[in-house]
């Protein structure tokens, strides 16, 4: 197995033990929410966020356990966003991670439920001691996250990919890479800041490395959109040909097939450049950043 395929598969183990933890298994009156939560975010999934945690943190020597627990705490609040995202109300989806949608394995009610749990315990996660003994460097991460996260970020995201179903005229390529940006980068940009911030890393190292997140969020974004119009269901684990279908604003779109790989290489090549500065050290990240345009899911 190549050396970031065996640490992909590593990191996610790690990282579902963490979640396993963090969320565990409930009685009495709350347990179909607890159920619930568990469905959503413990098994599949490619740990992308999570690995970019452990990788920035293992940068700077930044204790292992110390890096799950934040990485969890960003698979939490992802998977909170896509269970959100599959209900009827947004994209209305049966299919994601190869399995029935969390609103279709319970119920709708149950499904906003958990996503609202899932978002609480994120934050819980980063703000408790366990997660790092510097309050100061909690803060910055929940500081950090809810900026990723709230209406300049993945929700500001969401809310204009809503807008641009209903727009009149099509977004042009500026707009639609904003609103790629707050909605899928920002979280990936976090993620890979996250490292720097729990490892008190020097701000031109933090800002190379939130750099890089940016540039592979984008890319990943790309990849998506491709994956989408010439994938199955069967190789990404959830329904293909909605872009198209629901008349989303995409590059790939705007651009065409050829031209938005073309953009998605050039990322690439960006993200490996900001990684100078960490040598040999960073080699996985390098890897990382083809990883997100290679990817068959």
């Amino acid at each position: 197995m190549p050396p970031l395929q065996a640490a992909l598969a590593q990191a996610a183990t790690e990282i579902d033990a963490t979640l396993d933890h963090i969320l565990p298994a409930a009685e009495g009156p709350e347990a179909p929410l607890l159920a619930a939560m568990r469905y959503a975010v413990i098994g599949g999934g490619k740990r992308l966020r999570g690995f970019l945690v452990l990788e920035g943190a293992r940068q700077f020597g930044v204790s292992r356990q110390a890096a799950l627990r934040v990485a969890a705490a960003i698979e939490m609040l992802h998977a909170y966003s896509l269970v959100h995202d599959d209900l009827p109300a947004m994209d209305d989806d049966d299919l994601r991670r190869g399995k029935p949608t969390v609103h279709k394995a319970f119920d709708e009610a149950t499904a906003i439920i958990a996503g609202d749990a899932l978002q609480a315990m994120a934050f819980g996660t980063l703000a408790d001691e366990e997660t790092h003994a510097d309050t100061a460097v909690r803060i910055e991460l929940v500081r950090c996250l809810a900026k990723a996260a709230g209406a300049r970020g993945m929700c500001g995201g969401q809310m204009l990919d809503m807008l641009a179903e209903a727009a009149s005229e099509p977004l042009d390529e500026v707009q639609v890479g904003r609103l790629q940006l707050l909605k899928t980068g920002r979280l990936i940009e976090f993620a890979a800041e996250a490292g720097a911030i729990l490892g008190k890393a020097p701000s031109a190292q933090r800002h190379a490395l939130a750099a890089f997140g940016r540039d592979i969020g984008a890319a990943f974004q790309i990849a998506d959109d491709l994956l989408d119009a010439t994938a199955s269901a069967a190789e990404t684990g959830k329904r293909t040909g909605k872009d198209a279908e629901a008349g989303k604003a995409t590059l790939l779109g705007l651009l065409g097939l050829d031209r938005a790989r073309m953009q998605a290489e050039r990322l690439v090549a960006q993200a490996r450049d900001h990684l100078d500065s960490f040598g040999e050290r960073a080699d996985l990240l390098r890897d990382l950043a083809a990883y997100t345009i290679e990817r068959k899911s």
